[in-house]
């Protein structure tokens, strides 16, 4: 899916997050006991989220353990010394050290075990992440500041991801057996950096990737940037360089204790292009490129590539959607640009091709799965088998996108030039989506999947308007858009 170079929702422009990402352990405060032999009233759990100089990013996630309210408000004082200086998912306001979330008019409804999360960003030159504030109020009843379970302890490791290996035109585990990937894009690494606005769009704790596995999700596909990743000067230093793989790295880890696969992909990089479709004018990586560039793009994925390479259950995408036939005057030149990468026509650039990517990664030694998405924005993938990389590991899989309004959006065309290359790799649809808040089309695309054993993941679990996003959520609760319900329920009743 295409962003625009700007932040895609200005209605999020006050979700943003902010700083290099350093994160701690979400901490439960146990039930609310207002007296003797009362019910408990709810439970909080605490996060630092980020922490720079000077600053830190915090959430809290509050659950009510009590009767439904219409309203409420949650008061504490947080860690270290500093003053809130913005807030998401509620009013904030603060007197002293003492911070108040209330609700925004679109929240205020808290039924009987409900949770709402709420963001905040904390300045000034005592301002720390620190341990959880020492008290918490709802409605002005205090909650105990006891610990309860921990809920970012990991899962028992024999239930955790599985190492993928092409096999034919199957993926298999480490026991042989068939797998599928099917899950969800989490979108923000890509745009929010070069952005100048933080990391992530929304949060990316236990308590929002845990909400991904409620869904039955086995895969976590995970845009990136490549001018981000390597720490270019264009790049706010506070989200770049290390900070930045610190933050992709410690998101991946949150995906595996859950028991699913992380997939790194590349989106945004570097050249200038101003050709037909273009997303942007700018030479950094502010948009999606009709390729990768010869300039940067070996050097991102032989460190992405370096970084992972003892953990084989990580996916390797090599681009989001390349579009060299937008630039090249016949499908030939583009697909020859596409697998060998230089001089392309149309392309002001040196290109790196998709060989040239395989090779940048198998020289780590990495031998983790690779994938590599068609022409056409991945939606087309005519030529994909007679112009395939070779790849000394024998683990590369064909990527693919559809979406409804993509050209190749019907089974005629998925019969026709899909099936013939899912007869001999495996094949990975990284994105399907509509721009409808409904599920109609994506409900086809997993029909069709399923009926032939493909894998594919949902575009995409942000909080943004569906009809233009499309967005599978309406909170990072996991509730589902009327789009999302669809992937949603066959998720589940795949699981069942």
């Amino acid at each position: 899916m295409r962003h625009p170079p700007h932040l895609p929702h200005v209605r999020h422009l006050f979700r943003l997050l902010l700083g290099a990402v350093l994160t701690t352990a979400g901490i439960v405060v146990g039930p609310v006991a207002p007296a003797a032999g009362s019910a408990p009233v709810c439970t909080v759990e605490y996060s630092a989220v980020s922490q720079w100089d000077g600053g830190f990013q915090g959430a809290v996630t509050l659950t009510n353990l009590g009767p439904s309210m219409g309203s409420w408000d949650l008061k504490f004082a947080p860690p270290g010394y500093g003053t809130v200086t913005r807030g998401w998912n509620a009013r904030w306001s603060q007197s002293g050290r003492a911070v108040t979330a209330a609700n925004e008019t679109w929240n205020a409804t808290l039924a009987t075990g409900a949770s709402v999360t709420a963001g905040f960003l904390v300045s000034g030159s005592g301002a720390a992440a620190g341990s959880p504030p020492a008290t918490f109020t709802l409605n002005g009843t205090s909650c105990d500041t006891d610990p309860g379970p921990d809920p970012t302890d990991p899962p028992d490791p024999t239930a955790g991801p599985p190492v993928l290996k092409v096999t034919g035109n199957k993926l298999v585990d480490e026991s042989g057996a068939t797998r599928r990937m099917l899950g969800v894009n989490r979108s923000g690494g890509e745009f929010m950096c070069v952005q100048g606005h933080g990391i992530f769009d929304g949060p990316v704790d236990d308590a929002s990737v845990r909400a991904i596995a409620d869904w039955k999700a086995n895969t976590v596909r995970i845009p990136l940037n490549e001018e981000c990743w390597l720490g270019l000067d264009n790049i706010d230093p506070r989200y770049a360089g290390t900070h930045y793989v610190n933050a992709v790295k410690d998101l991946v880890q949150r995906v595996r204790d859950h028991g699913m696969t992380p997939m790194v992909e590349l989106r945004w990089s570097w050249g200038q292009y101003t050709g037909d479709s273009a997303g942007c004018s700018d030479v950094h990586a502010s948009c999606q490129k009709p390729m990768p560039d010869a300039r940067y793009t070996p050097d991102f994925w032989s460190s992405v590539a370096s970084t992972f390479k003892d953990d084989a259950t990580v996916v390797f995408d090599l681009f989001n959607e390349p579009y060299p036939d937008r630039a090249t005057p016949t499908p030939d030149q583009a697909w020859t640009c596409w697998r060998d990468g230089g001089t392309c026509p149309g392309i002001g650039y040196e290109v790196a091709g998709m060989q040239d990517l395989v090779d940048a990664v198998r020289a780590t030694g990495a031998g983790n799965l690779i994938l590599a998405g068609g022409l056409a924005y991945s939606n087309d993938l005519g030529q994909w088998l007679r112009h395939r990389p070779l790849d000394p590991a024998g683990n590369l899989a064909a990527a693919w996108h559809v979406y409804n309004f993509n050209v190749c959006a019907n089974e005629d065309c998925w019969n026709s030039t899909l099936a013939p290359v899912a007869a001999e790799v495996p094949l990975v649809a990284g994105e399907i989506g509509e721009n409808t808040c409904s599920h109609n089309f994506t409900d086809r695309v997993m029909r069709w999947s399923d009926d032939r054993g493909l894998s594919y993941l949902g575009w995409t679990w942000n909080t943004w308007d569906c009809s233009s996003g499309p967005s599978l959520i309406s909170d990072y609760e996991g509730t589902p858009t009327p789009y999302g319900i669809g992937l949603r329920d066959h998720l589940r009743a795949l699981d069942s």
